[in-house]
């Protein structure tokens, strides 16, 4: 029987853009067991319901994370809508859901150029950051804002969008689309890189499950679940399949999310042709009294959004529970029998947002 060692791995690593910390046991160059140790940027922030009233506190929702700021501040405010029965008015529904695959086209994008630095490939790594500076020229454009957009508001939006401008939307996502197409074959064709993605990081469908794994992780091990079909804003209104494949490789979830990226352009154009005019947002009368779970899928996936209000301004409880926390023992399972230079890759593909799951 080999020797067995234990390497830490992170907090700090050239190839992780987020803080998490592995212990890796190893034998010789296998890795045999990985346990995750996080908490380095907890920040306390479902705590400061005591001092925030429930208007303020998507602010603070907002604030979870960076890249996910736009799903944090939509998740609560309908938490806190389903509690008051508040009826949001169609179009706010509608600028929620361009704003919301506005997000996950930036988030994806985003991930996408790490994966291609993790190969060593910085022109794809830019080609794909720059990319994504369409999409937040989008967001600034539209809401002011390209990290914090606070935009979202308890009963509806904060800004309105012109036609004029959606219709420019729609104009830059078919250009979006013409130079993803190019900087996706690399990641998709590529011999390089499909042998550090096929067959590595197998998960099947039932542990996938089992393990209570979200979004594109999930969806990529063949198991068909997508909270967006649930049909909250509105999903409902617009035409879509969740992407799904059955390899549950590393190659798989990169597939998937290549494929999220077009799917979300195609849903904004929808959203832009049956967009209706009318009221962005609705009075707010009198406190929240009672308690919600609202589920909403963000770019890494589900993501669960407790609020227990008791009928003045301060809520009692928000809980999150973000995708990255429901992946992480997917992650672990994936880990074993891997050898050490996977370890990075793999840790992207689950593509962690530490800062969401810590809060």
């Amino acid at each position: 029987m080999s020797n067995r060692s234990v390497i830490p791995f992170g907090p700090q690593h050239p190839v992780l853009p987020e803080p998490i910390h592995l212990d890796l046991v190893m034998e010789d160059e296998k890795v045999v067991e990985a346990i995750p140790s996080i908490g380095f940027i907890h920040r306390g922030l479902e705590k400061l319901v005591d001092k925030k009233d429930f208007n303020e506190m998507v602010y603070v929702a907002e604030r979870i994370c960076g890249i996910c700021s736009l799903g944090h501040g939509l998740g609560y405010s309908e938490a806190i809508e389903h509690i008051m029965d508040i009826d949001v008015p169609a179009r706010a529904r509608y600028l929620r859901t361009i704003w919301s695959e506005l997000s996950r086209i930036h988030s994806h994008l985003l991930w996408l150029g790490l994966l291609a630095d993790a190969f060593g490939f910085e022109s794809l790594y830019m080609d794909c950051w720059r990319l994504r500076e369409d999409a937040l020229d989008m967001f600034e454009q539209s809401t002011g804002g390209r990290v914090i957009f606070s935009v979202m508001k308890v009963g509806g939006i904060r800004r309105d969008v012109s036609d004029e401008m959606l219709k420019d939307f729609a104009k830059r996502i078919d250009r979006m689309e013409e130079d993803l197409k190019v900087i996706a074959k690399p990641f998709l064709n590529d011999k390089a890189v499909l042998t550090r993605l096929r067959g590595v990081g197998y998960l099947s469908a039932e542990q996938a499950d089992l393990l209570g794994c979200a979004g594109p992780f999930l969806r990529a091990s063949g198991v068909n679940r997508d909270i967006r079909t649930t049909g909250y804003c509105a999903y409902g209104d617009i035409d879509f399949e969740p992407i799904i494949s059955t390899e549950g490789d590393s190659y798989a979830r990169t597939d998937c999310r290549i494929k999220e990226i077009f799917q979300a352009f195609d849903i904004i154009r929808q959203c832009i042709a049956k967009i209706p005019s009318g009221e962005i947002e609705v009075p707010v009368k009198g406190m929240p009294n009672g308690e919600y779970m609202m589920r909403i899928e963000q770019p890494r996936g589900e993501a669960l959004y407790y609020v227990k209000a008791n009928g003045t301004k301060f809520i009692d409880r928000l809980r999150v529970r973000t995708p990255t926390f429901s992946n992480l023992p997917g992650l672990v399972e994936t880990l074993k029998g891997c050898d050490l230079a996977d370890v990075p890759i793999l840790v992207l593909t689950i593509d962690p947002c530490i800062s969401c799951t810590e809060r």
